[in-house]
Formats: structure tokens, sequence, C-alpha cells
């Protein structure tokens, strides 16, 4: 096994990590897959993530992945793509044409088969963006079941437009909103998730603007799925019902847009400590919420590593993978992305080198082999640290015999610290961290 200090050449690190892996209650009414509990999640752009924009080209790379301790592999949606009202050349990978079926432009139903199992027999588990809000002006439910649409006031279906949680006004003209007032649909979505369980073989979903979305459901949704096989239900929200029944893992748009300021040199320490201390919503102990400092949209829209966090980048990934939650890696994140992806037209990533790779290895090998890190209940809850520094964030967690302490300088300048057992003080150069880890 390599050393971490190896592993995580940004970081000042302890030596290897060992600790015996426990076995942790459920303490919510969503029982998540045991192969989730020390688990990360990687997204992938399938148009972008090659040249060839293909599921036999991203499955090339799974023993990469595999390498880089990757566990749960997101696929953002592989079905068709509406071409009624579409955006751009090649429109929205959130416009579905059709539940049932693989776009042509990035392969076949065999193709994805063959991609699940070989992410298994590497010990990888899939899940599919799934869309259930929403969908393209021409897919055949438009003119089949037309009662499953939203009307306006004319009894018209029309383009998608609701209130996001900021409390601002959003239309999405290439995508119908659909009524889930008609049961009926709830049938015929439950059925087309369930399909792809059975005869792809997929292990969950990331659910698509899923507050949108009654969260009843989501609840017989996930029953359903679960009679065929365990699966993992990822919510882009950011609400605590939808852990009741539906979900395991859900957004911390919260704390990402705390990061993003703190890199921004407008929040610091104080505002981590505050948002541990009062979280905006309660969620369950043993809820899952994603952490991440990129995804498809924040790159697409906001901007790249560089543009969002400048220096501070490395400190807040590895807050990402220290605080509470399951971490995400945006694909070209191991490879400093550097440039935002388009949304709606061909333009793959550029894998010149994968310079951060061993970076998010040693952080992927740090959740695993501590349990402090662990996902959910099985994790460790927060304890601040006092390192007689107001302008450092420093924590432990415990699970156990087992405890991980950090300490993230998240300001611009030199910072001194003294931690119980350090002889004298110590310094942290802006922006970098501390990892202390069991012997």
């Amino acid at each position: 096994m390599k050393k971490l200090a190896t592993l995580l050449p940004l970081a000042a690190l302890s030596a290897s990590l060992f600790a015996p892996l426990a076995a942790h209650a459920e303490t919510g009414s969503v029982k998540h897959p045991a192969w989730t509990r020390s688990s990360n999640i990687y997204e992938v752009n399938l148009r972008q993530y090659s040249k060839e924009g293909t599921l036999n080209a991203f499955a090339a790379t799974l023993p990469r992945l595999k390498q880089m301790g990757v566990d749960i592999v997101w696929l953002m949606p592989v079905h068709p793509i509406g071409k009624k009202n579409h955006k751009g050349t090649l429109g929205s990978y959130y416009a579905v044409q059709d539940y049932s079926a693989v776009n042509p432009d990035y392969g076949s139903m065999d193709d994805l088969r063959k991609l699940v199992k070989q992410a298994h027999a590497l010990g990888m588990h899939v899940i599919l963006d799934w869309v259930g809000n929403h969908t393209a002006w021409d897919h055949p439910w438009a003119t089949q079941h037309p009662d499953w649409y939203k009307k306006n006031d004319k009894g018209e279906i029309h383009s998608v437009t609701f209130k996001n949680e900021a409390g601002e006004m959003e239309e999405w003209t290439d995508v119908i909103g659909l009524d889930y007032g008609n049961k009926e649909l709830w049938k015929g979505m439950t059925d087309a998730m369930a399909y792809w369980v059975r005869e792809a073989g997929i292990d969950g979903f990331r659910c698509d603007a899923a507050g949108l979305v009654p969260t009843e459901f989501w609840n017989q949704a996930r029953a359903q799925l679960d009679k065929i096989k365990p699966v993992f239900m990822l919510a882009e929200w950011n609400e605590p019902a939808l852990h009741d029944k539906a979900f395991d893992a859900s957004y911390d748009w919260p704390l990402s847009e705390i990061m993003k300021k703190i890199a921004k040199g407008q929040a610091g320490a104080a505002e981590l400590k505050g948002y541990l201390a009062n979280p905006p919503k309660a969620y369950p102990r043993d809820a899952y919420r994603l952490q991440f400092t990129n995804n498809h949209d924040l790159n697409s829209w906001q901007g790249t590593d560089k543009d969002l966090y400048g220096p501070a980048y490395g400190a807040m990934a590895v807050l990402s993978y220290t605080l509470p939650g399951i971490p995400l890696i945006y694909n070209g994140q191991e490879a400093r992305l550097e440039k935002k992806l388009e949304f709606f037209e061909k333009d793959p990533i550029d894998w010149k080198s994968y310079e951060l790779e061993g970076f998010y290895a040693g952080l992927n090998q740090l959740k695993k082999e501590n349990p402090a890190l662990w996902n959910g209940a099985s994790g460790g809850a927060v304890q601040l640290l006092d390192v007689g520094n107001e302008q450092l964030f420093a924590f432990k967690r415990q699970q156990g015999k087992n405890t991980v302490r950090v300490i993230v300088n998240p300001t611009a300048t030199l910072q001194k610290y003294k931690l119980a057992g350090d002889e004298g003080q110590a310094v942290l150069k802006p922006w970098r961290w501390r990892i202390i880890v069991p012997e």
C-alpha cells in the first residue's frame, strides 16, 4: 500500500492509515446499501469525457478510475435528446426524448450493460442520472399521454416554469413539465426507472431537480426499486424530508456556497463553524450530504476550479472529503480541468495530464481506511478543536478507536497554531492543511 504522504503531495500528513472496519446500525428510515458507507462518487459527462464521447470509450478508463479509488460512477443522462426546441447544436442531456433507450451517439444498451458488468467486476457501482420532472417536447408521452403533462391557462402543454430554491423564477424552454397529480404517470415513471435496474443492472439513480417532483412519488419508487435490488439514490435538492424514505444522499449546496466565499476572501473559519453549529436545515444523523467543489452545473455555468477557488482549491477539496458527507469528483478535476465545458455542444476534456490523480487517490484512500470519515451515522460527528488561532478551522472526527484530526488554513496568509501533543507552535502556509491519522 502506498503511503498517503506520496499520494497527497500538497498536504502535510502523518504516516499510514489503517483501522478495523466496524458495522454500524441504521438510524434512519432509508436503508443504505452497505457498499455506500465509505464510498465516493465520480460524475461522468459522456459527451465531453472523450473525443469519441461513447460508453465504450469511457469504459476503457474504468481501470484508471479504480486505481484512483473511485467507488460509484454517476453517468449523466444516457438517453436520446429531444430535437424539438432543443438548445444549441446537440441539445441538453436533460431534455429526454425516450426513457427506455440509449442515445445512439453514446452507443447501445449492450454497451451500457458491458460497462456496468465491467464496473461490478472491478468492485465499483454505477448510477444513472434520471430526469423525472420533465421531458423533451418530442417525447412519445407528449402525444400518447398528454394528460401526464402540466397545462397552461389555455389547456396547452408548456415549457417548464418554476421557482428555484433561491426564490427566483426560471423557465426551461426546451422541456415540458410532467404532472404528478395524475397517478397513472407514477406507474409509468416507476416502470421506466425499474427497466434500467433490471435490464442494465445499474445500482441506482441521481435524480435531477428532485424537489420539483412530489416526495411521495420518490418514496414509492424507492420501495419498488429496492424489491429488485438495493439501490443508491442521490437527490439534486436540499431538503431533509427527501431522506425519510426515498434518498440516501442530497446536495449540500449551503456548504458549497461557503467554500466559494472562502476562496474569495468573503468567509473563513467562523462561517464554517457557524454552519456546523447552526445548519440551515436539520438532517437525520444518517443522511448523506453530497460534498463537492465542482459538478456539471458549476463547471459549465459558474467556472472551473481555478475560477471558483484559485489557490484555495486543494483546501476546499480536503474539506469536501473530511467533513461529514459523501464526496464527489467531477470528471477532469484530476487533470486540473481548465475550461468550462460547453453544455449544448461537443467540447471534450483535455486530458493533457493527470496532475491531481494522486491527490484524489490519497483522499479516497483516507476516507476508506478511516471509519471516522465514513458516510452518515457510520462516520464520526465533527468536534471542533481549539488550536489557539481563530483564523484556522480545526476539528476531529471519531468512530470507535479511529480518530482523524484536520486543520485547514482558509486564509491567504500564514497562520500559527498549537495542537495538543505538539511541541511548541507550528505553522500552516496559506490555503494549506494538516491531517493527522492513526499510525
